[in-house]
């Protein structure tokens, strides 16, 4: 199936505790559908000291979130919208912008 949210995408976050946050898209997990984003949904991680290096203490890390919970920020307008999915002429399948029918670059 199509990725309908891509890695370097801007959504928004429409459900949970961090709704109306809007963040990039920094990783995607396509097979558990969930997404990390940059800035959201963010716990805090208790890490041990490994080396000299790295001492150890309290991280802040973003936790995923599932793909339901996110929609779309359309690059053109900066309004959220549903994603489509079009054949151009030319043979290539582009994602599209049901609000407006813009056409997505990746």
């Amino acid at each position: 199936m199509a990725a309908r949210i891509k890695k370097g995408d801007t959504v928004l976050v429409i459900s949970g505790a961090d709704r109306g946050k809007r963040g990039e898209v920094l990783r995607v997990l396509p097979t558990d559908n969930r997404a990390v984003v940059q800035g959201v949904n963010v716990a805090k991680k208790h890490t041990k000291p490994t080396g000299m290096g790295n001492p150890g203490g309290i991280v802040s890390v973003e936790a995923s979130l599932h793909l339901s919970n996110l929609k779309l920020v359309d690059p053109k307008t900066g309004t959220p919208t549903k994603v489509a999915f079009r054949t151009l002429d030319d043979g290539r399948k582009v994602r599209v912008a049901k609000a407006n029918g813009n056409v997505i670059e990746s």
